[in-house]
């Protein structure tokens, strides 16, 4: 009887893309990918190099599931401030409040059409904060004094409790060492990641796996200049954890898959210099030096001198002659 190996079966139910996953889910696309975020739903990285995809198989565990798909798209519902605030029974005030002590984390972002900064939240773990008893005077009675000082003093740690699930989610995405190191390197400034990462061909390797931006809009538009700034590490203490994050990152990735380098090519065959008669100085004129070309000595000719005074005689004799 003939059996059917995983890469056939693969073959016959394909992965599916992130839109047709969400449609076979009943969800709409925002909490798809929320859902996805939150490890409720498990993707697999596409062989084409086009993203991530769902499995045919993980769409049968989801959808298997009990009170689907009801209960899923309550475990992904995200709330604002109002209805949060109302979740809890709280004043919306009293909600920021917690919010910026970091009591409640948000779990994604938008821009309103002001291009203000709109915080949501897990209505899960908004009923699961006003549930504990520990949190009752919390949500009645007045705000401790230590936390009123931090309020006083401009905390505001919604970003920060942002980033710091942002990055949970990026590195759960992948065990690829760059991968999990361009995913920390996402969230500092480029002056702080040369600083750990100097080597020019490492940097330009991690760029290559550094995550997209969440936020839509042109990479110049003022959302994703907000979305940048929300992305960026600003606190000391948080820069220092992400520097040294991202060292060790960097050391993992080097022994297991050092980054590429150019390969240099080899050098061109020597030729032979051409052949030149040798120059030597014969002097200077004006602190100039001049030269000549060094040839072949001409035969000296040869020449009989003379004496002046058997030259003298000579002619006399021959006047002599001449006139007895």
């Amino acid at each position: 009887m003939p059996t059917t190996t995983p890469a056939a079966a693969a073959a016959v139910r394909p992965s599916l893309s992130p839109s047709r996953a969400a449609r076979e889910l009943e969800l709409k696309r925002g909490e798809f990918d929320l859902a996805v975020r939150l490890g409720c739903i498990r993707t697999v990285p596409d062989e084409g190099g086009g993203g991530r995809r769902v499995a045919r198989t993980e769409i049968d565990r989801v959808r298997s599931e009990a009170g689907f798909p009801d209960a899923l798209r309550e475990r992904v519902k995200a709330v604002g401030t109002s209805e949060g605030a109302a979740l809890m029974g709280v004043t919306a005030a009293r909600f920021t409040r917690f919010a910026r002590l970091g009591l409640i984390a948000p779990v994604k972002f938008y821009l309103n059409r002001y291009r203000a900064v709109v915080w949501l939240y897990l209505a899960e773990e908004v009923r699961q904060f006003a549930a504990s008893k520990e949190n009752a005077p919390l949500l009645s009675g007045r705000t401790p004094e230590g936390l009123r000082d931090q309020l006083d003093a401009g905390v505001d740690l919604r970003a920060r409790n942002w980033r710091g699930r942002h990055v949970g989610f990026l590195l759960r995405q992948s065990e690829d060492p760059w991968v999990r190191a361009a995913a920390v390197a996402s969230l500092l400034d480029p002056v702080q990641v040369a600083e750990i990462v100097e080597d020019p061909y490492e940097r330009a390797y991690l760029n290559r796996f550094r995550p997209e931006q969440p936020a839509p809009g042109a990479p110049d538009s003022p959302a994703a200049h907000v979305a940048a700034r929300i992305m960026t590490a600003e606190d000391p203490d948080e820069i220092n954890w992400l520097r040294t994050d991202l060292a060790d990152a960097i050391e993992e990735a080097r022994t297991e898959r050092p980054a590429p380098r150019p390969t240099p090519r080899p050098a061109p065959p020597a030729t032979p210099a051409p052949t030149t008669s040798a120059v030597t100085p014969l002097g200077t004129v004006s602190g100039v030096e001049t030269a000549h070309t060094s040839r072949k000595p001409r035969p000296i000719e040869e020449r009989q001198t003379v004496e002046e005074p058997e030259r003298s005689r000579g002619l006399l004799g021959w006047l002599r002659r001449r006139n007895p």
